[in-house]
């Protein structure tokens, strides 16, 4: 887990599009949210979080293939403590098992 996050990032997610939205309710702890094709924006207090993701080629490591998706995260208006608070949560709800 990271000690902060930068206003805007981007990351690789071991997940596919449908995993990424069937965890994004309860990963965003069921803020409001304004769903479009490929992107989100999620109400934090004030402010907001846009999220933009695409489907990657899956990461292949002999004969398993692990599916991968960008996601960009561009926060705005959200204070450094309520962007740490919401990135610990979102982290931990969509880490995937192993470690």
């Amino acid at each position: 887990m990271q000690a902060d996050y930068p206003a805007r990032f981007e990351r690789d997610m071991g997940c596919t599009e449908v995993e990424f939205l069937h965890w994004l309710p309860g990963a965003t702890h069921r803020r409001a949210q304004l769903l479009g094709p490929g992107c989100a924006r999620v109400e934090i207090d004030a402010g907001h979080l846009e999220l933009r993701w695409r489907e990657l080629p899956a990461r292949q490591i002999a004969l398993m293939r692990l599916p991968r998706l960008w996601v960009g995260f561009v926060f705005d208006g959200v204070d450094d403590a309520a962007r740490l608070a919401f990135m610990r949560h979102f982290d931990l709800y969509t880490q995937r098992g192993g470690g």
